[in-house]
């Protein structure tokens, strides 16, 4: 037998991950990482601490799974999107810590680029508003505040990449000849790629002042990106995929083709719609962006609902308020009421994402009173993540004309029944969960697998995908909409609260 193994660089931990070809994970290493919180809005991780837990999780996976690089057809990489690094390509050392994707700093700096032509003065040519959660403004953040790192930038001595460039680079050589590329996914979220030549923009690079010299090779989610060196456990094997996670976990639930879509409940939560070969501009508050490319083939195109905080929701009331002792116990505390007592919860840890696009707006917890219990608390947290759901799925609705039939979920929240419940019961549709929930490592795979002819189409990746479990709405409509109702003005007393 042979195996495809996938890389999953996460928000918070990094998994190797082997599947057999009927797409089933035979084996799983995983190791979380640290989270760095140096100021209020700031949110940093360690590059050189991934990349020891990339090589760490690969070995534990092929230990489990019992086998060896011999056995291994290819390799696919999914990772966070938009989390920066620069390092110097002589030492292979980062200036800095990475600044992830959630983290808020550069706000001044989307404000000043923000006061000629608005926040969407990219947007016809990125799909993308200006804000803090992509790359270009962390970017240039390093460039402006480590010493050297400008003129190191201007002169070729520094690269840029997201999490897939580094790992990626790393593999296949580093210092010695590493690979320096990413793919149009990924590219897709820097604003700083033109979204329908698939190449760096040099006006964007201008307004924010990043050097061409330190940009990766932008090439197709699926697509030989070069052999792993030597010194790696998966010597000579072919990296064949990357992905960013959303589109990976688009990937791995087979939704290769126009109007079909999926919901990751993860650290955030991301919607993506597929429009095919057509670039859809969103008019209520989504996202355009790349689904996915097969090289030889045209991108196929995506509208996406980006939520900063749900999954991060419950690890807050585990690590920051004590209310639980793990992210699982939130369901059994959340079953221990009928329902949230009146409390609404407003994660806007970060501002809002989709469909918002609010940076002054922070996180509250409203409609408290003495009845209202921790147990009240846990329910209200899962509440929330089905109402930004429904409100990104509602603006997908709006912009396409046309409704989401059942909505196929993934991600390492939905193994919570309750939430999915919930959700149906928030949307007034079906949910359907399918038998392989992590879903980005299989995209990972998937990507990598057809470059090698490991999988021989994506019709046959059609056939792997099984439903394992279905929710339906058990409340009516009037009871939804007041629900609804009461969650939009909850959002509107948490807005403004940053100057």
């Amino acid at each position: 037998m042979s195996f495809v193994l996938a890389i999953d660089q996460g928000t918070t931990s990094t998994r190797a991950m082997v599947f057999d070809a009927q797409g089933k994970p035979v084996a799983t290493g995983q190791i979380e990482h640290r989270q760095f919180f140096p100021r209020p809005g700031w949110v940093e991780h360690d590059p050189l601490e991934i990349w020891r837990n990339t090589r760490e999780v690969i070995g534990v996976a092929l230990a489990q799974a019992d086998i060896t690089r011999h056995d291994v057809e290819a390799v696919g990489i999914t990772n966070q999107r938009e989390t920066t690094v620069v390092w110097d390509r002589r030492t292979g050392k980062p200036i800095h810590r990475a600044i992830v994707w959630q983290d808020t700093r550069t706000q001044d700096l989307v404000d000043r680029l923000a006061d000629d032509g608005g926040v969407n003065r990219f947007k016809d040519l990125t799909g993308l508003p200006l804000a803090t959660y992509f790359s270009a403004t962390k970017v240039a953040w390093l460039l402006d505040h480590v010493d050297g790192a400008r003129a190191g930038a201007e002169s070729g001595e520094l690269l840029f990449g997201t999490i897939d460039t580094w790992l990626l680079w790393n593999l296949t050589g580093g210092t010695d000849g590493g690979v320096h590329a990413t793919d149009v996914t990924n590219a897709s979220r820097t604003l700083l790629m033109d979204l329908r030549e698939l190449e760096w923009s040099d006006e964007l690079l201008r307004a924010f002042d990043i050097p061409r010299a330190m940009m990766p090779q932008i090439r197709a989610s699926s697509d030989d990106y070069g052999r792993i060196e030597a010194s790696n456990l998966l010597h000579d094997i072919p990296i064949a995929g990357i992905l960013g996670d959303q589109q990976a976990a688009t990937f791995g639930q087979a939704a290769f083709d126009r109007g079909e879509s999926k919901n990751t409940y993860g650290t955030g939560n991301f919607l993506i719609v597929n429009t095919g070969e057509e670039l859809v501009t969103s008019s209520h508050g989504l996202i355009s962006t790349v689904a996915y490319q097969v090289a030889g083939e045209k991108p196929r195109y995506a509208l996406e609902g980006s939520i900063a905080v749900t999954g991060s929701l419950v690890q807050w009331l585990r690590d920051s308020l004590g209310l639980i002792d793990s992210a699982a116990q939130v369901e059994t505390l959340a079953r221990s009421v009928d329902d949230s007592g009146g409390v609404v919860i407003v994660p806007a840890f970060s501002g809002l994402f989709a469909p918002h696009w609010r940076p002054d707006a922070r996180g509250a917890i409203l409609g408290l009173t003495r009845f209202a219990n921790r147990a009240h608390i846990a329910r209200a947290a899962l509440e929330s993540v089905a109402f930004q759901s429904r409100e990104v799925i509602d603006a997908a609705a709006a912009d396409t004309g046309v409704d989401i039939p059942e909505l196929k979920v993934d991600g390492g929240m939905v193994v919570n029944d309750l939430l999915l419940q919930i959700q149906a019961d928030i949307l007034g549709t079906p949910v359907v969960r399918p038998v392989v929930a992590e879903t980005t490592a299989l995209g990972a795979a998937y990507a990598a697998g057809l470059t090698v002819g490991f999988w021989s189409s994506r019709d046959q990746l059609r056939t792997l995908w099984q439903e394992q479990a279905r929710w339906e709405p058990s409340i009516d409509a009037n009871a939804r909409e007041a629900r609804m109702a009461q969650w939009r003005k909850a959002v509107t007393r948490s807005l403004d609260w940053v100057e």
